[in-house]
């Protein structure tokens, strides 16, 4: 298959001011493409896209990914802006660490809404414009959507249910040359990252994540896999690759991942330092 030359084309991300969303926005834009920046902070994407090159080259709308009509009105702007739309990446995500026993039930929803609901809003949305251009949807997941991890259940059932989402509407939209794809990345530094390494739980679960199983890769290794993803449309990517045997079989290795990745003892030292949150 040709590479899709993104010089040109018009790339519209979600959660583009995050640790990833921003990474993305630069390495598209050294690419030629022109970017519609969505995030829930206008104040910062509009400084990210006046550092971009201003209005012509990357522009800025705020979108909330819980609400249909926030897209909606974000993305219908950018198509008149730029003109077109030829890829959405749905990029906007958060994560809690929470055991059931003592989980607030609206941060569970407010996980899944964002992470699950939000992907399947933003493709909604972007779709009439993307199937004009027989463009490319492309949805960030992770390798929790394969290796699930105690005390992040919203986390993990968010992403794995991406990744169906993704495979699902692929093949509804095949007829119609729009490509899907989900791309799944292990653990990169964040702000995101930030969060976990800032939560004594999360700490205690995945060790700083400095080696072994759950050792974290280069920001840069997971945009270069992503900026590849689009040029090439592809519907599944794992970060890094030498993952995806095991993420192609997940459920061949889910014993050894709960024994090996996840000792009882941490698990329950996990729980009862995130009970001291409440």
């Amino acid at each position: 298959m040709a590479k899709y030359d993104l010089d040109g084309l018009v790339i519209l991300i979600t959660g583009s001011t995050g640790g990833l969303g921003s990474a993305l926005a630069t390495a598209f834009a050294a690419k030629g493409a022109k970017l519609a920046l969505l995030d829930i902070n206008l104040e910062a994407a509009d400084k990210q896209a006046t550092s971009l090159g201003g209005d012509t080259i990357a522009k800025a709308w705020q979108a909330d990914v819980c609400s249909m009509e926030s897209l909606q009105n974000a993305i219908n702007s950018a198509a008149v802006h730029f003109g077109r739309i030829d890829v959405v990446i749905a990029n906007a995500g958060i994560t809690c660490f929470e055991p059931i026993e003592s989980a607030s039930p609206e941060r569970f929803d407010r996980v899944m809404d964002i992470n699950l609901n939000g992907v399947w809003r933003t493709f909604k949305a972007g779709l009439p414009y993307v199937q004009k251009q027989q463009g490319y949807l492309l949805a960030i997941s992770s390798l929790a959507a394969f290796f699930h991890s105690p005390l992040q259940s919203s986390y993990c059932a968010s992403k794995a249910g991406v990744w169906a989402l993704s495979n699902s509407i692929r093949m509804e939209l095949k007829h119609l040359n729009v490509g899907v794809g989900s791309v799944h990345p292990t653990f990169f530094h964040t702000p995101l990252m930030d969060q976990t390494f800032d939560d004594p739980a999360g700490l205690k679960l995945w060790g700083g994540n400095q080696t072994g199983l759950w050792k974290m890769v280069a920001l840069e290794e997971v945009v270069n896999a992503i900026v590849d993803a689009v040029e090439n449309r592809r519907e599944f990517v794992v970060v890094p690759k030498k993952n995806g045997f095991v993420a192609r079989t997940p459920g061949l290795f889910r014993g050894f991942i709960e024994r090996v990745g996840f000792k009882n003892e941490d698990v329950i030292e996990a729980i009862r330092l995130a009970a001291l949150k409440k």
